[in-house]
């Protein structure tokens, strides 16, 4: 009976706690409440301090930040006040349990081996419709000791396109960098880098790419 009651109160606790916490809505209770259950695991668990990437009140963004974990996203959820539709590998996006939280939060899945285009478009539908599109130009995991990676150009262009400002951020302090599964439950004194706005034109895409580049690969300890 008592662990019945034990239960049924951290159930209750931990429901009230993501819906008071939630900033942003999603368009559904649960995705909400997740919401909520992210800020709080990133503010207690990795210490994030309370920064908030300068996006736009309505209106198309980018936001662009380097990859070294599977925390990352949750970051960036943390740090903003709209929604974010991340671009994600089609494998992942698939995954039995996860599919229909990606799909829910909106989610853009990249094919990465098929046409990968497709995904652009989509993206740019997004943003031509006023919402925040998120990615990780790097396209899979990357830390600093890992050998040079070219960002992919992707980003440039749909900036272009759609003209979309980018909001470059750079991620330090991950406690189990490397890691998809770990890194959200290991604690980190996360230290997120919110570097000035990029708008990128169609005939400077080399210079957007190489400022995007110096912007989330530069470390916080290298900064002046």
């Amino acid at each position: 009976m008592w662990w019945f009651i034990i239960i049924s109160m951290v159930i209750a606790f931990v429901i009230y706690s993501g819906h008071k916490a939630s900033k942003v809505d999603w368009g559904g209770p649960t995705v909400n409440w997740i919401d909520g259950l992210v800020r709080l695991l990133c503010k207690y668990i990795h210490r994030l301090p309370t920064t908030e990437i300068p996006l736009p009140d309505s209106g198309a963004a980018i936001v662009v930040a380097n990859h070294v974990s599977g925390l990352d996203p949750f970051l960036l959820i943390a740090a903003s006040r709209r929604p974010l539709r991340f671009l994600i590998a089609r494998e992942e996006y698939e995954r039995p349990v996860l599919h229909w939280l990606f799909k829910a939060s909106g989610c853009i899945p990249v094919d990465r081996h098929g046409k990968p285009e497709l995904a652009l478009r989509q993206a740019l539908r997004a943003l031509q419709a006023g919402e925040v599109v998120a990615l990780f130009p790097h396209g899979k995991i990357h830390l600093d000791s890992d050998p040079p990676r070219k960002i992919k150009g992707g980003v440039a262009r749909l900036a272009a396109w759609s003209e979309a400002t980018i909001y470059p951020v750079r991620i330090d302090g991950i406690g189990a960098q490397g890691t998809v599964a770990l890194a959200p439950i290991i604690p980190s004194h996360v230290i997120l880098t919110l570097n000035e706005a990029i708008s990128c034109q169609p005939e400077q895409l080399v210079s957007c790419i190489a400022d995007i580049t110096l912007a989330i690969e530069t470390p916080a300890s290298m900064r002046g």
